[in-house]
C-alpha cells in the first residue's frame, strides 16, 4: 500500500516480503513495524509514519552519513526509523542498541559506523562532511560503479531502479515456470505468479568439493556462499528506452552483473506498450543469482598444493594472482550458478592460504598497492589500511568495516543450503548467515597517511580479515564455523 498504492519511496522492499531484513520499518503510532508483514486493516484508524514524515529526519540522514552508517542507502531508512524510535538514554545503550538493531539487516557497512551514527543521535556531535565528490570517488572505486554519498542517500534517494518507475508503470514477477508475468499492479502480478513465500529449510549445509589426495599443512573446504544484498534486482523501461541500471547506487558485490532485468524490461516495454517494472523476489535471487564457487584446498608448508574449485569462468586467473603456486582443479558439480566477479572470489582463498603458512598477523597487498593487515583478538577486529589518498577517510572506513564484516561472516557463519538437484533451498533472507549487530565485534580501523593515488583496498581487506578469523579460530578445515553469535 505504502509504495505502490500512495507511491511512498523511503520503506524499502528487501526481502519480498519474508518480515526479515527491517528495510521497509516504519511507525504505527511511533512504535516501529516491520510495514511489508503488517496488514493494511491492522492500522485502520491508526497513524503511520514514513522516513519522509519523521520530523528530524534530515538531521539523522546528516548523522549516518557523517558517521558512514549509509552506503548503498537501501537499508538506511528502516534503519533510521528503528533509531529514531529509542529514547536518548537507549541510544548510549550498546545492549538497548544491539536489540533494535536485531531486526535489521545491513550488508555494505559492518555495523560499526551504524552504532556509531545511533549513539550519537540526529543532535549529537557529528564529523564534518567532506566534499560529496571525493566520497562519491572512493565510493566508486570500493564498490566498483558510480555511487552518490551524502545525507540524501542515507534518506534512501540514492536511485534505486524500482523507486523512480513511472506510477503507471506494468510490473512483471517471474512465475513459478519460470516465465515472467505482466499485471497492473505488484500484488496482481504476484497473485498471477503464484508467489509463494519462501521458508528456511531443515536440508543441512553441505561441502561438495572432497579435499584431494595429499599430505597437507593445512586444508580448507567452503561451500556455497549467497551474496546477500538486500535491494532485490530490479529494473523498468519505457517503451523503445534504455532501462534503468539494476546496479542503481550499490555494485552488489558482483553479484548484479549478470542479470537480466534491464533485458526483461526492454523486450516487455516494447512488447506492451508502455513502461514495465520488473522486479525479482527474494526466492528468485536465490535461486538464480551467482554465489561464491565453494572450494577444496590443500596446501604444504612451502606453499605448493592443490584448490579444487566448482568450475565457475575466470576462477583460474583469480586464483593464480594470490598463489601462482597451487594447482587449480575444476570440478563439474551440480549447484547454483557461481561467479568469478563476486568479492574477490578466487584471489581471496588462495591468499588465506598462503596466509595460513606462516605467522600472523596477516597481511594482504593487491597488484595496485592496496594494503590491508588484520589481527582478531579478543577485543574484536583490527584493520590498518594503505589505500593511498583516502579521499574521504569517513567512507573508507565504512567500506573497510564492511569487509571486515563479511569476511567475519564468511569464516563462522555464511552458507546456503542446496538440494540433490543442486537448487537452494533456504531462501528466507535470515538464512544466509549474515552477522547480526549483535553478533558483531567491535572493528577498529587505522588509515595509513596516503602518499600516492587512491586505491581500492576493500578486497585486501576482505581477504585479510578472513585469514585473521581463521587463525584465531585455529585453522579448522571446514568454513562456516557454524557458530553464528559467538565470535570470541
Amino acid at each position: 500500500m505504502l509504495r505502490d498504492r500512495l507511491g511512498a519511496r523511503t520503506p524499502k522492499d528487501g526481502c519480498s516480503p519474508q518480515g526479515q531484513c527491517g528495510c521497509c520499518t516504519v511507525w504505527v503510532d511511533g512504535q516501529p513495524r516491520v510495514s511489508c508483514v503488517t496488514p493494511a486493516n491492522r492500522v485502520a484508524g491508526r497513524s503511520v509514519t514514513t522516513l519522509a514524515g519523521l520530523p528530524d529526519a534530515d538531521a539523522w540522514s546528516r548523522s549516518f552519513a557523517t558517521h558512514g552508517a549509509s552506503q548503498c542507502g537501501f537499508c538506511t531508512p528502516g534503519i533510521v526509523m528503528r533509531a529514531a524510535a529509542l529514547a536518548p538514554a537507549a541510544r548510549s545503550s550498546p545492549a538497548a542498541v544491539d536489540r533494535a538493531l536485531a531486526a535489521h539487516l545491513c550488508r555494505c557497512t559492518g555495523w560499526q559506523p551504524i552504532k556509531d551514527a545511533v549513539r550519537h543521535g540526529p543532535a549529537g556531535p557529528a564529523p564534518p562532511l567532506v566534499a560529496p565528490a571525493a566520497g562519491a570517488r572512493r565510493a566508486a572505486l570500493e564498490g566498483g560503479v558510480r555511487q552518490r554519498v551524502g545525507p540524501r542517500v542515507a534518506a534512501g534517494e540514492g536511485g534505486f531502479a524500482d523507486d523512480t518507475a513511472p506510477a503507471d508503470a506494468l510490473v512483471a514477477l517471474r512465475g513459478e515456470d519460470g516465465e515472467w508475468v505482466v499485471a497492473e499492479t505488484l500484488a496482481e502480478a504476484r497473485r498471477r505468479a503464484g508467489k509463494v513465500q519462501g521458508r528456511r529449510s531443515t536440508v543441512p549445509v553441505t561441502w561438495p568439493l572432497a579435499l584431494p589426495e595429499g599430505d597437507w599443512l593445512r586444508t580448507l573446504r567452503t561451500t556455497w556462499v549467497e551474496p546477500g544484498y538486500l535491494e532485490p534486482d530490479a529494473s523498468w523501461c519505457a517503451p523503445g528506452g534504455e532501462p534503468a541500471s539494476a546496479l542503481a547506487n550499490g555494485g552488489a558485490f558482483g553479484g548484479k552483473l549478470t542479470t537480466d532485468v534491464g533485458a526483461v524490461a526492454r523486450r516487455l516495454a516494447d512488447e506492451h506498450g508502455r513502461p514495465v517494472r520488473v522486479l525479482m523476489a527474494r526466492e528468485d535471487v536465490v535461486r538464480r543469482g551467482p554465489k561464491r564457487p565453494p572450494i577444496a584446498a590443500g596446501v604444504r608448508a612451502d606453499g605448493t598444493g592443490t584448490i579444487r574449485v566448482v568450475r565457475t569462468p575466470g576462477i583460474d586467473a583469480a586464483i593464480a594472482a594470490g598463489a601462482p603456486s597451487l594447482t587449480v582443479e575444476q570440478v563439474d558439480v551440480v549447484g547454483p550458478p557461481t561467479s568469478s566477479a563476486l568479492r574477490a572470489a578466487g584471489t581471496a582463498e588462495a591468499a588465506v592460504l598462503m596466509l595460513a603458512l606462516t605467522p600472523g598477523p596477516d597481511t594482504v597487498t593487491t597488484p595496485a598497492g592496496a594494503r590491508a593487515t588484520a589481527v582478531v583478538d579478543d577485543d574484536g577486529v583490527h584493520v590498518r589500511v594503505r589505500a593511498g589518498d583516502p579521499l574521504d577517510e569517513v567512507v573508507l572506513r565504512s567500506y573497510v568495516s564492511g569487509a571486515a564484516h563479511m569476511a567475519l561472516g564468511w569464516v563462522r557463519s555464511e552458507a546456503l543450503a542446496v538440494d540433490d538437484d543442486g537448487v537452494p533451498v533456504d531462501l528466507t533472507i535470515r538464512s544466509f548467515g549474515i552477522l547480526k549487530a549483535a553478533e558483531t565485534p567491535p572493528i577498529t580501523i587505522e588509515v595509513e597517511p596516503a602518499d600516492r593515488d587512491a586505491v581500492k583496498v576493500g578486497d585486501a581487506v576482505f581477504a585479510a580479515v578472513a585469514a585473521a578469523a581463521w587463525r584465531r579460530a585455529g585453522f579448522p578445515p571446514t568454513w562456516p564455523l557454524n557458530a553464528p553469535g559467538s565470535w570470541q
